[in-house]
């Protein structure tokens, strides 16, 4: 049984209810929420890895840590460029961490598309490469995220990035290094 709409409902488009996207009447308002930085920040990593995978697609497992520490490294600082276009500890938390996670998943798409080759009982390296990529990233997304959120109080937002990369970094370098020792 299906409820009548409000009054204030059916005043709003068809279009905007339904969730179709529908160009601002102030220019200005494409500035605000810096929606272009942050989709930047979130492709960031699965854009690493869609270069790092076309131009030097490892071989071997022993190849994967230079390609992993690069791909890892750009989720992390995406991730941080993502949260810092938001305003609100919460926010910043929940925008470095969401795109840390969103881009950990597409790198590892990005890995299975364009792997190649299909291997039985084993990934191939260029999923692997992206899977370690992509849980190294994750891994410092968190840590960055939950440092702005600690740092949010006492540091001003413009300088809050910085420790917050510096930990994000720090601990998807240990990640990576870790996982990818034999």
């Amino acid at each position: 049984m299906t409820t009548p709409p409000d009054e204030g409902e059916e005043q709003v488009p068809i279009s905007v209810r339904l969730g179709t996207v529908v160009p601002p009447e102030d220019p200005e308002d494409w500035t605000r929420p810096l929606t272009w930085v942050a989709a930047i920040g979130m492709l960031s990593g699965p854009l690493a890895a869609l270069a790092w995978l076309g131009l030097a697609r490892p071989t071997a497992s022993s190849s994967l840590l230079p390609g992993a520490v690069a791909i890892s490294l750009a989720l992390v600082a995406g991730a941080m460029l993502t949260g810092s276009t938001q305003i609100g500890r919460i926010w910043v938390f929940a925008g470095t961490l969401g795109a840390g996670l969103f881009g950990a998943l597409l790198t590892v798409v990005t890995g299975a598309l364009l792997s190649g080759e299909r291997q039985v009982g084993v990934a191939s390296p260029s999923l692997a490469l992206a899977f370690l990529s992509a849980v190294g990233g994750a891994a410092g997304a968190v840590a960055a995220a939950l440092t702005a959120l600690a740092l949010s109080d006492l540091v001003r937002p413009g300088r809050r990035w910085l420790p917050s990369a510096a930990a994000g970094i720090a601990v998807a370098l240990i990640v990576v290094r870790l996982l990818a020792s034999d």
